[in-house]
């Protein structure tokens, strides 16, 4: 009965959102309970994805109103900067995902000179909003072992992680996640959708600080 009635939440949440413009939809998930949303969907997955992060970080009333108007500002000065990325807004923070066919080879976890270019204007972007703090998870497709999988998503995750620090983002900003094949966002049954599968996808979200300018209300 627990499960459904989050399911029917959620369920209810996403349906009321479709009215909404960005901003808005930060206002509503924290109202409504943004950790606790958050919390279901971990439950729900056995993980807690990127999306799940965001849900979760949301502080809600006027305090996230304020850091949605902040965060639709960055999301798009990333989608303009890194426009072979996709840039979502979720509730109070920001969804960027890399496919990893633009930042590596296939079956490796070295960085091209071309995922160097991207990532130089990714964190350009966060260094500017230094409020954030920054989730970053390795995905793969299906194809080879779990083990091999999960270990080839971690070490993505990591290069990416190690590239930023590089870029003079502090380490206390970034938190690393890898789930191999286990969250696939498309069916594994053609090589188009593997290719989105393999991909390094990014949660930005508020730190404490942003949170504590938006409840006072100055937040720019």
């Amino acid at each position: 009965m627990k499960r459904n009635s989050i399911v029917i939440l959620l369920l209810a949440f996403t349906i009321g959102c479709k009215s909404l413009n960005n901003t808005q939809k930060g206002t509503g998930i924290g109202a409504a309970g943004g950790a606790a949303a958050g919390a279901a969907i971990g439950g729900l997955t056995g993980k807690n994805s990127a999306i799940g992060a965001l849900i979760g970080a949301a502080v809600g009333g006027s305090a996230g109103y304020f850091i949605g108007r902040h965060m639709d500002k960055q999301a798009e000065e990333l989608k303009q900067a890194i426009p072979d990325a996709t840039v979502e807004r979720v509730g109070e923070g920001i969804n960027l995902t890399f496919n990893s066919g633009l930042l590596f080879k296939l079956n490796s976890s070295e960085l091209s000179d071309d995922a160097k270019k991207e990532l130089n204007k990714f964190s350009g972007i966060l260094n500017k909003y230094d409020d954030t703090q920054i989730l970053l998870e390795g995905h793969t497709d299906d194809t080879g072992s779990d083990e091999y999988n999960l270990k080839l998503s971690e070490r993505r995750a990591e290069a990416v992680s190690s590239y930023l620090k590089s870029q003079n983002l502090p380490a206390s900003r970034l938190n690393t996640k890898w789930y191999g094949e286990a969250q696939p966002k498309f069916p594994n049954d053609s090589e188009a959708n593997r290719e989105k599968n393999r991909r390094v996808e990014i949660a930005i979200f508020a730190n404490n600080d942003m949170k504590k300018d938006a409840e006072k209300g100055e937040l720019k």
